[in-house]
């Protein structure tokens, strides 16, 4: 009789590489910066805030457009119509279901007000 061996875990897979770079498509685009983020049972990475962040992906079930616009402007703080695009990339896998994301902010500061925490790195 062949062995079989038990899941590692009973929770489908989620762990994600989160990048950010100065432009406006991450194909053109070097990363400026990287983190991990995995939110399987536990929350890790090296991402600032991995408790957050997974927190906020439960919140909007995955849907990473939601994400990208999820805090609107809470700071009250005002950004400058400056454009200084920077693009947001997350890859790997949410909940068992491949991922590969990209979206652009005009600007540095209006990342910071209205994406989401995941996306504050």
């Amino acid at each position: 009789m062949p062995a079989h061996s038990a899941p590692a875990s009973l929770y489908a897979p989620s762990s994600l590489v989160l990048t950010t770079g100065h432009g406006e498509r991450a194909a053109t685009t070097a990363p400026a910066r990287a983190v991990t983020l995995n939110c399987a049972y536990t929350t890790s990475g090296t991402h600032p805030d991995p408790r957050q962040a997974c927190g906020e992906l439960d919140r909007v079930n995955g849907d990473l457009d939601r994400l990208a616009t999820l805090r609107g402007n809470e700071t009250g703080r005002a950004c400058t119509r400056e454009y200084r695009p920077i693009v947001v990339t997350v890859q790997g896998v949410w909940r068992g279901i491949r991922v590969d994301y990209e979206h652009t902010f005009a600007n540095p500061c209006i990342k910071e007000t209205q994406g989401a925490s995941a996306f504050a790195f």
